[in-house]
């Protein structure tokens, strides 16, 4: 019982880790990124379709990104929902390419950017909290209904709190890294 409370909290943590990941993966650094605009909603056919499903992206250079359209009536589409996407990007198409250059980041905007990876890494580490604290809650019931005693509630505390220790150490570390990232010129 106690293993599989354990282990279900371990699974929840880092799949805490891992959203945070993702979401500052779409945060821009300056540096071109497929994952930037492969997300992207576009009207293709009367339908919201995810722009991966519709083009590859690709990494041309430093700060430019490819999209080649498989289907050659959406580009058209495709630069309409990149241009609405509010990310400051303005694409050219080249034929059947679509060039999107990444402007190059203001000061201001990192430091905007830095205040967002913050408070996405602040979003983690209260999931995280908030797992360990459902996790002791488990414990105490179970302490409740006799199924386990006091001190093996307490050693199954301090194991949780050891994991939730290193899953936000992870997540500091995420943030670390991203923050040097946008910082670098």
């Amino acid at each position: 019982m106690i293993e599989d409370i354990i282990k279900d909290a371990k699974n929840r943590m880092q799949k805490s880790g891992e959203a945070l990941n993702a979401e500052m993966a779409k945060i821009r650094t300056g540096r071109a990124h497929p994952s930037l605009i492969e997300n992207l909603s576009v009207k293709y056919y009367g339908s919201d379709t995810p722009l991966k499903q519709l083009a590859n992206v690709n990494v041309v250079d430093a700060r430019t990104l490819g999209v080649v359209a498989y289907d050659k009536a959406s580009i058209q589409d495709i630069e309409k929902a990149i241009m609405n996407a509010d990310l400051g990007l303005n694409p050219v198409t080249a034929g059947e390419v679509i060039r999107v250059p990444l402007p190059p980041l203001t000061e201001e905007r990192r430091k905007d950017l830095i205040k967002v990876v913050r408070n996405e890494a602040e979003k983690a580490r209260i999931a995280i909290r908030n797992i360990r604290r459902d996790a002791n809650t488990s414990f105490k019931e179970l302490v409740k209904e006799k199924m386990i005693t006091e001190d093996d509630e307490r050693r199954a505390e301090d194991d949780i709190q050891k994991l939730t220790n290193e899953q936000i150490a992870m997540v500091d570390k995420s943030l670390e890294q991203k923050e040097a990232d946008m910082l670098e010129i």
